[in-house]
């Protein structure tokens, strides 16, 4: 074998990947059921809305419309992640749920933007309401989305699917703003209550549509994801039997579900390479990397003293 080779672990690669596809299968039904359920309300709600005349109502239904929007393209996600690896996507199409989730975040941060508005709008002009219609709508809006986040509480908790749920847990909380508001209105007349409420339920929403941005970008970015420490990794690695050097480690998201790692790999004798490869591969795993590709390097009489782990190769160095 030359120093040049690159080796992947492909076994446990196999097991990992027949468990992706699973868990997109189960992902992919509990957001197709979601869906249903929510684009069928946000109907009844946008009617009801108008009707009595609510915009915390009104801004619950269209939360719901853009839930459904969020809801279909994490279900087109999941089905595009679950596809196998191609000639023109050789690691499959698991980035399309993290750009989804990317997606959605963005989304929330446009819906938070229009109900600030239209709220800041009506604290101006407060207009009439009817608290009744506005209570008991919004109640079973409420039921609806409980339901809906059950169902994919029971899918894979993945990026993709947390950034569908984000939107059906804001939902829930306009629900409830919604149910607050028309019980303060029936009972005391009172209709600035119900822009209030929007502003505050938007305040809450804002603050996760925030984390679930910066996570979804950093991972659409390559970046090393946040439960996992590079440097530690790079040590357990350097420590398998037969490795002398790991250095030019990285790890990298190939979906909302896989990470995969690469490293040069400076060994005593490429003769036990399978060995080590078998080590280094179940480091990895510990750390839920299911893709592994390691180089390796042997490491003869005469070399520099070899650092026993360094993150990424030094400006000029040579490759091996």
């Amino acid at each position: 074998m030359s120093s040049g080779d690159h080796d992947h672990h492909h076994d446990d690669h196999a097991k990992h990947c027949h468990g992706h596809h699973h868990h997109h299968a189960t992902a992919g039904r509990a957001l197709g059921i979601a869906l249903l359920l929510t684009l069928g309300f946000s109907v009844v709600e946008l009617v009801a809305g108008w009707r009595a005349g609510s915009l915390a109502l009104l801004a619950d239904a269209g939360h719901m419309v853009s839930d459904g929007a969020a809801l279909g393209l994490s279900a087109l996600a999941a089905w595009l992640a679950a596809r196998p690896p191609s000639r023109r996507h050789t690691y499959g199409l698991g980035k399309a749920e993290l750009l989804a989730a990317l997606v959605n975040a963005l989304s929330m941060l446009v819906v938070v933007f229009l109900i600030g508005m239209e709220a800041w709008r009506r604290l101006q002009a407060p207009g009439q309401i009817d608290g009744a219609i506005v209570g008991g709508v919004a109640i079973a809006g409420l039921l609806v989305n409980l339901l809906v986040a059950w169902v994919l509480s029971r899918g894979e908790p993945n990026l993709n699917v947390r950034g569908a749920l984000l939107h059906v847990m804001g939902d829930a909380l306009g629900s409830v703003a919604a149910i607050v508001a028309g019980a303060v209105i029936y009972f005391t007349g009172w209709t600035p209550i119900d822009a209030l409420l929007s502003l505050l339920i938007g305040g809450l929403i804002l603050s996760s549509s925030v984390a679930l941005l910066r996570e979804a970008l950093h991972a659409a970015l390559d970046g090393v994801p946040a439960h996992i420490d590079l440097d530690d990794l790079g040590r357990q690695l350097a420590r398998v039997a037969g490795v002398r050097e790991v250095h030019d480690l990285h790890v990298w998201p190939i979906g909302a579900e896989r990470l995969a790692v690469s490293a040069h790999v400076r060994v005593d004798s490429l003769a036990d390479w399978p060995r080590t490869l078998g080590g280094l591969s179940e480091v990895a795993m510990r750390h839920g990397i299911g893709h592994v590709t390691f180089q390796p390097a042997p490491f003869r009489n005469g070399d520099a003293q070899p650092v026993r782990f360094r993150r990424h190769e030094p400006s000029g160095a040579p490759e091996h």
